[in-house]
């Protein structure tokens, strides 16, 4: 009895030690691929952005001011994983990543959430801080201004640091305009960003929103949605923008033109494309095709298991004329919905779906050109 417990106790000792040493070879091997990866950064140009923003002492938001067009470059699902299997992929991001944004030359990048991938099957790190620091080392590189959402990915619930944590690494980047906005709305990132005119007039508000990650007691699949207290948040900021403009402008009835940033579609995107499909593809009073495809299987989107109020809302103000996410990586289409642009941004992402390195269609980078006039035209941007 005794040498077949001793027995038992040696395997039990032999296998801890290699789930140790395996640990412990994955570990310093996704380390070392992230300083290659970091020392690849390193030979990227410069690409540079040429209006400096500043915070506006009335609004107390990040602000641009010019008369002139002004370019947004909207990324999303960059999906960095900083670990021991995505050395090649996390690589090919990078690189992505600086490609779209030297071609296209932006004034603002806004990246719609999940640019950690901290899966560790598939990353083989849940350190998502260290994604986070390789996406910062970028942008530091590029030397471009730039913000971000939350998507569901950017902090799972067993990765090392939670969302304050990741937003306060962020924040103390140079050319980072990202704020956490209000403790007393949901969520981390729900904040504002203003492009102005030479008179100070709110040209354009883009409202950021954290779309958050997962319903209660789910870990994938099962996606929240805007919470009231968010939607009541935008509807306070649109109307303290009004009545701001109104000081400056005289025009009390004038409404600001707004776009709105999130990860995870509203459910209105899947009654926009079915609406859409039930029409034989073809342009009602309702919807009207602009561009792109729906790749996902199914056509699917993945929107909250919920809907949120927060479309109602938009058309209730009509400031909002444009809405933009992420997280259906295969999905790149855009649709006008009730006066509303409803988009999806071309995806970066190499690692999280299967196969989709190989995929070339959806990936690249998507213009939102403000117009001098009021105006925006956006356009999607293919990597190859």
């Amino acid at each position: 009895m005794r040498r077949r417990t001793k027995k038992a106790l040696k395997i039990v000792a032999i296998v801890l030690v290699c789930i140790v040493a395996a640990y412990g070879i994955i570990t310093l091997v996704g380390v070392i691929g992230a300083q290659a990866n970091l020392k690849r950064i390193e030979t990227y140009e410069v690409v540079g952005s040429p209006i400096e923003p500043y915070i506006d002492e009335t609004t107390g938001v990040w602000t641009f001011k010019t008369d002139e067009d002004f370019r947004i470059v909207q990324l999303t699902d960059i999906h960095i994983g900083a670990g021991a299997f995505s050395i090649a992929k996390d690589g090919w991001a990078l690189d992505a990543v600086y490609t779209m944004l030297a071609r296209l030359e932006p004034d603002l990048v806004v990246v719609t959430g999940d640019i950690a991938y901290p899966i560790p099957f598939q990353a083989g790190t849940i350190n998502n801080m260290r994604e986070a620091k390789m996406f910062a080392a970028l942008m530091n590189r590029l030397d471009v201004y730039w913000t971000f959402v939350f998507g569901n990915h950017d902090t799972e619930i067993y990765s090392y640091y939670d969302r304050d944590q990741i937003a306060d690494f962020y924040m103390q980047q140079p050319k980072c305009l990202f704020s956490k906005g209000s403790e007393d709305v949901d969520g981390v990132g729900n904040y504002a960003i203003n492009i102005v005119g030479s008179d100070n007039a709110i040209r354009r508000s883009l409202i950021m929103f954290d779309s958050h990650a997962y319903v209660e007691g789910a870990i994938a699949f099962q996606y929240d949605k805007i919470h009231d207290n968010q939607i009541e948040w935008y509807r306070r900021t649109i109307t303290e923008m009004n009545a701001y403009n109104a000081a400056l402008t005289g025009n009390a009835d004038a409404v600001v033109p707004s776009l709105m940033f999130m990860h995870i579609p509203l459910t209105e995107y899947d009654d926009a494309w079915k609406a859409y499909r039930a029409a034989g593809s073809k342009d009602t009073d309702e919807v009207k095709y602009l561009y792109g495809q729906a790749g996902e299987d199914g056509e699917i989107v993945c929107h909250g298991e919920e809907r949120s109020a927060l479309f109602d809302v938009v058309l209730e103000l009509g400031s909002t004329d444009g809405i933009f996410c992420g997280h259906d990586h295969l999905n790149t289409w855009a649709l006008n919905y009730k006066g509303v642009q409803l988009t999806y941004g071309m995806s970066i992402d190499y690692l999280a779906y299967f196969g989709i390195a190989d995929q070339v269609e959806q990936r690249g980078a998507t213009t939102i050109d403000l117009k001098a006039d009021g105006t925006f035209v956006s356009q999607n941007h293919t990597l190859q």
